[in-house]
């Protein structure tokens, strides 16, 4: 009989240690994919941070400013006679066009700030550091196979020469890409930056959080706490539960057919993403923030009635604060979903190529992940770098936010 009784108990010991493996094994498996996902995007996105430069000895003839309006200035032309001037014995005419190509559209609209802040350079010889194109950059920071056939190459041989020369000569480096932080999108790979989809972002989420936390916590209160227990209810409660599980583009689709063309409300724009976001975080709010009424103990509710509180003094002074913490990590998770939310926003237009920054709630704009879904979808080997940086960043946003979530859980969780 004890043997039997051994051999069974070992049996399921070992059965235990099984499980364990399995358990172990599952998680270290899911922790090389993540290692693998986390690598290949940052090793494909940290160039970006860096943006290749070129330096120009500019002659600000006057010759070139023969209007009063510095704007009308020819400045692409100051780009190319300081380029022509580096290598004199570039004549032909197809060669001066990939001798122009060195240089960003952009070298143009550096000197004319230049010129605009001070005027007086006019007539002087001056050194500048302007944007490289995004093929010398990708160049230089070894994407493209210099070994490859020149037909093979976006990068010519004689263009190669140039850059070599200029780099042996110390006039090309490499710089922190302050254009990728502080400007918007563009054509242009070397101009592009996140800046508007940032503030897009930003607008889109803060009209979301002032609609969905209010909104969503006077909603489990009232069901929680006042909502009577019939048939009505319990309908309620399941469509909210239904709505958490509803594919986000399904808001999206709601949103196109009561915003815009129903209210008519402008495309592309923060309010209509807040307000459709709104309504997909509007189930997550509610689920966790009663889920946190729930866990407050019955005896704090009887003893304000007890001691003479009204019933909504003894939710608004009682229950109310004890679950506010869980609340406000249930709303950052749901901050944190819609933040990363692609599907809804691209229904209502916010797919469309905006170049400006916002500055308003009813500017057009885009957000971060819709700004990588275009930048993907780019030909240019360059945007490939800014897709990875931007996916870099927006991961960073939603560790912190989901690091904050953690955070206040555990600073402010009481434990009955």
């Amino acid at each position: 009989m004890n043997l039997k009784f051994n051999e069974g108990l070992n049996r399921r010991y070992r059965a235990e240690r099984n499980f364990q493996r399995m358990g172990i094994a599952a998680i270290l498996i899911a922790l090389t994919f993540l290692a693998f996902l986390f690598i290949s995007i940052v090793s494909k996105g940290y160039t970006a941070f860096q943006q290749t430069y070129v330096q120009l000895d500019v002659e600000f003839d006057p010759g070139y400013f023969q209007n009063e309006n510095l704007a009308a200035a020819d400045y692409p032309g100051l780009v190319k006679a300081s380029l022509r001037n580096m290598f004199p014995e570039v004549n032909d005419r197809k060669e001066k066009r990939r001798l122009y190509g060195l240089a960003s559209n952009s070298a143009a609209f550096t000197l004319f700030d230049m010129v605009k802040e001070n005027p007086n350079i006019i007539g002087t010889r001056q050194q500048v550091w302007v944007l490289a194109d995004d093929d010398v950059d990708m160049l230089v920071k070894g994407h493209y196979d210099r070994d490859l056939p020149e037909s093979d190459r976006r990068v010519k041989d004689n263009q190669v020469g140039w850059i070599d020369s200029l780099e042996e000569n110390g006039r090309l480096k490499k710089k922190f890409n302050t254009t990728f932080f502080t400007s918007g999108d563009s054509r242009e790979p070397e101009q592009a930056g996140i800046w508007g989809a940032a503030r897009g972002s930003f607008y889109t989420l803060l009209l979301t959080l002032a609609l969905s936390f209010p909104i969503g916590v006077a909603a489990a209160i009232y069901l929680e706490e006042f909502a009577p227990n019939n048939v009505w209810t319990d309908l309620i409660e399941i469509n909210i539960n239904n709505l958490a599980a509803v594919p986000s583009i399904i808001f999206g689709l709601l949103g196109l057919a009561i915003f815009i063309n129903f209210w008519g409300m402008p495309r592309s724009t923060p309010i209509v993403g807040g307000l459709v976001l709104t309504l997909m975080t509007l189930p997550t709010i509610i689920i966790a923030a009663r889920a946190s009424l729930k866990s407050v103990p019955p005896s704090i509710r009887e003893a304000a009635l007890g001691i003479g509180a009204s019933k909504i003094q003894m939710v608004t002074h009682h229950v109310l604060p004890l679950a506010l913490p869980g609340m406000l990590t249930g709303t950052i998770i749901g901050m944190a979903q819609a933040l990363g939310e692609t599907a809804p926003l691209l229904m209502i237009g916010m797919v469309a190529f905006i170049v400006d920054v916002p500055g308003s709630f009813t500017d057009p704009s885009t957000v971060l992940p819709v700004q990588i879904f275009l930048w993907a979808d780019s030909p240019e080997r360059a945007f490939t770098e800014k897709t990875s940086a931007a996916i870099m960043i927006l991961l960073g946003f939603l560790i912190l936010m989901n690091g904050a979530a953690v955070y206040l859980r555990k600073k402010f969780e009481i434990k009955w």
